[in-house]
């Protein structure tokens, strides 16, 4: 293929898998920050994250691996395919039963987990963040603690094997992924697990469901 060509050719498609806990397990590390409005700040940031994905134009279609129904209900009214987590074996086979519910509707797109807290998440830094994807087998992006893993990927034919949880960034290193480091995708790499969390996705530009939910928040509303 010459450059022209390969400049000509149509951005490979992503099918991205979002998992999303049960909301009276989701987000504890806030409970402090959050109180009685903890659930109500794991379904907002859920909600910004997922647009926010689904208005990417590399992203064919969303999939929320949940079993908490309330969830399922408000990001399956924006558009995303909603599927239980059948195994109910942790994390990494939920993204995987997900990757496979996608790769059967769409062998021919990527497959990708992408973390449920970036409620900055801006659609055009994760179509480039993709498209970089696209030219590795499997790929990753670090979190902004350089710790962790926000987003995991596999391209068309390559076996899907993420490896999230503590130490997640290594631990795909060690499988070979590429790690992705590109200049000013701040959004994709910036995920909430703690109060300070939240203040640096705030001040990077929230979205409307969590920003609302963090004005409720006494503790960052004395920030203010």
């Amino acid at each position: 293929m010459s450059t022209a060509e390969a400049r000509s050719a149509p951005a490979l498609p992503w099918s991205l898998v979002v998992p999303v806990k049960v909301l009276a397990r989701a987000k504890t590390r806030m409970s402090a920050a959050a109180g009685p409005l903890r659930r109500d700040l794991a379904l907002a940031v859920a909600t910004d994250t997922v647009a926010a994905a689904l208005r990417c134009d590399r992203v064919r279609d969303v999939i929320v691996v949940t079993d908490d129904p309330l969830p399922a209900a408000e990001l399956a009214a924006l558009g995303a395919r909603i599927v239980p987590d059948a195994p109910d074996a942790g994390l990494n086979p939920a993204l995987e039963y997900g990757a496979a519910r996608g790769r059967e509707a769409a062998p021919d797109a990527g497959v990708g987990a992408l973390s449920a807290d970036l409620p900055a998440l801006r659609p055009n830094e994760l179509a480039r963040v993709l498209d970089a994807a696209a030219a590795a087998p499997h790929a990753f992006v670090p979190d902004a603690a350089g710790v962790g893993t926000t987003l995991y990927t596999a391209r068309p034919g390559v076996p899907f094997t993420p490896a999230f949880g503590r130490g997640s960034r290594a631990a795909h290193r060690a499988l070979g992924a590429r790690e992705l480091v590109l200049d000013s995708i701040d959004s994709v790499r910036r995920d909430v697990d703690t109060p300070d969390d939240l203040r640096a996705v705030l001040a990077l530009g929230a979205g409307p469901h969590t920003a609302s939910v963090a004005a409720r928040l006494p503790a960052l509303a004395a920030d203010a």
